[in-house]
């Protein structure tokens, strides 16, 4: 059996897998995410230890931030070690093998028009909320990266009033509409104004729960969090007229956020004339990603399968 390793690089974890030609997960891991030096010594040692039992055909390595064809990465989302570093190169050079590394978002997307739920579409757009935001578009049928392969950099569009006091981007997407420097970021902020000796809630579900719960803290920041979601994806719709909108991300598996997610979504529709009467002839679809949380590493290995 053709086998390959894929690596799907978060903010805070690395998850891998071996992968079969097929696309089907044949055994999976994770390691917290490092520096790249250490990073690339991790995937090599993994992608070694699979080569004992199985013929490894190559890599996929999907990663957050602007990355070239030939896997040269001019950023790196959250991960500062990533900026202009060339990972693709550095791991082939390790390992001897045929490297593929793509952008987060995109290879989600292209997983997703493989085996998920974008089959047989061909305008959707894959978001990735996690540390930051990641969007993979599909127009036409093809990935759409514009002219320097930054398209798809949702997360680094303003919804918010400008604060000329500091970085525009604080007021960006990102930092509101993501799960980690968004929705947890913006409750520990409140909770420690509350509570200065209060621990730190890093479970996105928890605070979710809480705000059903009505606390005082998690409910506002959980409602604005939707809210900011909510109008990102109406931003989408109207700019890009997508047939889907898929979500992904461990948020994603959260079915209590899908639902509210989806019921902000109906409400804020109804409120805007434009899309509510354009949603007389022809409805948006909003749903989670059918790959879940393993779409990214799925279509990290795809390239590499034709």
């Amino acid at each position: 059996m053709t086998t390959f390793v894929g690596f799907d690089v978060g903010g805070t974890t690395i998850k891998y897998g071996l992968v079969a030609a097929t696309g089907e997960i044949l055994a999976h891991g994770a390691f917290a995410t490092q520096e790249a030096a250490e990073t690339v010594d991790q995937m090599v040692e993994v992608v070694k230890g699979y080569q004992q039992a199985h013929p490894i055909a190559g890599v996929g390595v999907d990663a957050p931030g602007i990355v070239t064809k030939d896997g040269y990465m001019i950023t790196g989302g959250a991960i500062a070690s990533f900026y202009e570093y060339p990972l693709g190169a550095t791991l082939a050079d390790r390992l001897h093998l045929p490297v593929k590394v793509e952008n987060d978002a995109n290879a989600a997307a292209i997983a997703e028009r493989w085996l998920g739920n974008a089959q047989g579409i061909d305008d959707y757009v894959c978001l990735v909320l996690g540390t930051g935001i990641g969007g993979g578009l599909v127009l036409n049928g093809q990935v759409y990266r514009g002219s320097h392969g930054m398209a798809g950099e949702i997360g680094w569009s303003i919804t918010h009033d400008l604060d000329f006091q500091d970085d525009l981007e604080a007021v960006s997407l990102n930092y509101s509409a993501s799960v980690v420097t968004g929705l947890v970021r913006r409750y520990n902020l409140s909770l420690q104004h509350y509570d200065p000796k209060a621990k730190p809630e890093p479970d996105a579900a928890q605070i979710i729960a809480l705000a059903h719960e009505d606390d005082m803290i998690a409910q506002p920041i959980y409602s604005q969090f939707l809210s900011d979601v909510v109008v990102m994806l109406m931003n989408l719709i109207g700019t890009l007229d997508p047939e889907r909108i898929l979500i992904g991300g461990g948020i994603s598996q959260n079915e209590t956020f899908m639902a509210d997610l989806q019921a902000r979504f109906d409400e804020y529709i109804a409120r805007h004339k434009g899309l509510n009467g354009a949603r007389q002839s022809f409805s948006y679809k909003i749903m989670p990603a059918g790959l879940r949380n393993n779409a990214g590493l799925i279509g990290a290995v795809y390239p590499l399968t034709r």
